[in-house]
């Protein structure tokens, strides 16, 4: 027993599994990263608790893959570019989406036309976002079936051999896209007129007005590149994730978390965030069972609000 335990504690045996899960935390958190941006931009504008942010990224996951497997995708660009490419056009896709919601729904309860509800704490926006949620779950349970779906590729299946850590083709892909799109999204917001727009919205909605600005096309805005954003990420994760149409319950915590982690208003600390949960949970792996991941994120998350309650990257009066 005692010689089985000191071979079990091997160091190189133990170093090389550190590595590999340290690498395999950093490509999850990636497209973590990415959809904590998206959770993070809603809540950063408009002060919104979307509740239905990740039945959007079910939405987005399975339009990457119909547009991949039924609409042609994969014979147009190959299997290996097809699924990315199949992800950034569910981004569009769940932004018309997203943008017939806030239009007919969202609007009512968000916006000008909120100010004067401010004092009711916000219970319309609760409720509404928790119906949509539910009315999206169910939706694709109708529509889609309860059968799970991945979107399976050979990259799924492959690995780059960096010394004795083993990259998964995929999750590169998906870190790669989903940082990428995350530095883009941050550069628009702080380079952009529609971005600084934005941001004027957020601040100050009554200054913004007097300046100009359409505070309601603003939110509209955010909410929709928000969803679009996290939808993207939602293509990606398929990719190597099955999922079903209740397959947002599992992420939206995960969001949630990533964002509070990370500095509320925050679209960096949104960002880093999520690549600590995802470092967090895929690290806790080493000396936990793989069914308490969950468990160590809200360890670490509760300790950190503990100690720094405007989050790790945050400010106290940081926004957008």
């Amino acid at each position: 027993m005692y010689m089985g335990l000191v071979d079990t504690m091997n160091y190189p045996f133990w170093l090389e599994n550190f590595l590999q899960t340290l690498a395999t935390g950093v490509l999850v958190g990636g497209t973590y990263a990415l959809m904590c941006v998206g959770l993070g931009l809603i809540f950063g504008v408009m002060r919104v608790i979307n509740f239905a942010q990740g039945d959007f990224l079910m939405l987005g996951m399975y339009f990457a893959f119909y547009l991949y497997t039924f609409l042609g995708v994969h014979t147009l660009f190959g299997v290996f570019v097809g699924p990315v490419v199949a992800a950034f056009l569910a981004g569009p896709l769940v932004f018309i989406v997203a943008w017939f919601v806030h239009r007919w729904l969202m609007s009512r309860v968000s916006g000008m036309a909120a100010q004067g509800a401010e004092a009711e704490g916000g219970y319309g926006q609760l409720i509404l976002t928790l119906g949509i949620s539910l009315v999206l779950q169910n939706g694709g349970l109708i529509v889609f079936g309860s059968y799970p779906q991945s979107l399976r590729t050979p990259l799924s299946h492959q690995a780059w051999l960096v010394g004795p850590i083993f990259l998964n083709k995929s999750r590169v892909v998906a870190f790669a896209v989903a940082v990428g799109l995350a530095l883009l999204l941050y550069l628009f917001m702080n380079r952009s007129t529609y971005g600084r727009a934005m941001r004027a919205a957020a601040d100050n909605a009554e200054a913004a007005i007097y300046m100009g600005i359409d505070v309601d096309r603003a939110h509209r805005l955010a909410f929709c590149i928000g969803i679009a954003m996290t939808a993207v990420a939602g293509g990606l994760v398929a990719m190597y994730y099955p999922f079903q149409p209740y397959v947002g319950l599992e992420f939206v915590i995960i969001m949630y978390t990533g964002v509070v982690l990370g500095g509320l208003g925050s679209i960096l600390g949104a960002f880093w965030g999520g690549m600590t949960i995802g470092l967090v949970q895929q690290l806790s792996t080493l000396i936990l069972p793989i069914q308490l991941q969950n468990t160590a994120i809200f360890v670490v998350f509760l300790g950190i609000v503990l100690f720094r309650p405007q989050g790790l990257f945050g400010r106290t009066a940081e926004r957008t």
